[in-house]
């Protein structure tokens, strides 16, 4: 289970508290550093384990809860900051609750476990949720660069696609389960 895939993913999750504390201590450079070697962490888990066959049930698991974890405490830190807008942290936020509670309504409904699998506008989302955040993170550090404009559009382009997949992963967890055949 512990392969280097997943040891990279691990390591995605360890940077969360990391770049959080970099904040508070506004030592913002460490935060964006830490952060951009998390977004490299996230192109590579998925690549060696293509390329090595070395995908697991875990990883699976785990690259979402990753990704999902860094996204939305740096949204919400950053939003406590006054650094990124609420209405992002709103779209992001209730995307994944309604994705998570369709699940689990499905697997106590069914008693079956669904397959997850990211769709194409889901991960443009995470991309493009990611590029925000770092730009938004290297504005901190940065200051004087005049990039508001940027890490807004990025964002914008995020809440769109955001709000795109998730109409897509319902709409697979509707359709998998009208395919279910009736209850006796």
């Amino acid at each position: 289970m512990l392969n280097v895939p997943n040891a990279l993913t691990m390591l995605r999750i360890a940077a969360i508290p990391a770049v959080l504390i970099a904040l508070d201590s506004e030592s913002y450079g460490v935060g964006f550093l830490l952060f951009v070697l998390a977004g490299i962490t996230d192109g590579l888990d998925g690549g060696i384990a293509r390329w090595t066959d070395t995908r697991t049930e875990l990883g699976a698991y785990l690259d979402p809860l990753a990704d999902k974890g860094l996204v939305i405490t740096l949204l919400v830190k950053l939003f406590l900051m006054g650094e990124a807008p609420f209405w992002m942290l709103t779209i992001i936020l209730t995307r994944d609750i309604v994705c998570m509670a369709g699940y689990l309504i499905l697997f106590f409904v069914t008693g079956e476990t669904l397959e997850i699998l990211p769709t194409r506008t889901g991960k443009w989302a995470t991309f493009f949720q990611i590029s925000g955040l770092g730009v938004c993170l290297f504005l901190l550090w940065q200051p004087h660069f005049m990039g508001a404009w940027a890490a807004y559009g990025l964002l914008a382009i995020a809440a769109v696609l955001t709000g795109i997949a998730g109409v897509q992963y319902v709409w697979r967890g509707l359709s998998w389960y009208q395919t279910r055949p009736a209850a006796p």
